[in-house]
């Protein structure tokens, strides 16, 4: 169900930055843990990153660690992926998700998230 709206992508050089926006105009979004998502070409849908609605912990796919950073702005109903120093492999559809109950161990697991949004194109390119 599409309830999230993702914004920010574009086309951005190597080593350049790009800030993504999760939002919802029907979700209050602090209710939720929220996963980022992202799909290469040719590859399978993998989690990058998650941010827990109970005490804000995070967690990162290996591969971004150090370079990308999961935020919430509960005064502006959303949740922000900076991403930086980005590469080639960072190329991708990036999606969020919302869920109202689950266990950090299993953020990765796609078909446990309730609302998700439509993504966000991020080319990294020269």
């Amino acid at each position: 169900q599409l309830q999230l709206v993702e914004s920010g992508g574009g086309l951005v050089q190597p080593g350049g930055s790009l800030r993504l926006s999760c939002t919802s105009s029907r979700l209050t979004l602090n209710h939720y843990s929220i996963g980022w998502f992202r799909q290469a070409p040719g590859k399978k849908r993998e989690g990058v990153s998650w941010i827990s609605k109970a005490d804000q912990s995070t967690h990162y796919e290996d591969s971004v660690k150090g370079r990308f950073t999961v935020s919430s702005d509960s005064a502006n109903n959303a949740v922000y992926l900076q991403m930086d120093n980005l590469t080639p492999a960072d190329t991708g559809i990036y999606v969020c998700a919302a869920v109202s109950a689950l266990s950090s161990h299993w953020w990765r697991v796609e078909n446990l998230y309730d609302y998700w949004g439509q993504g966000t194109q991020v080319t990294v390119s020269s």
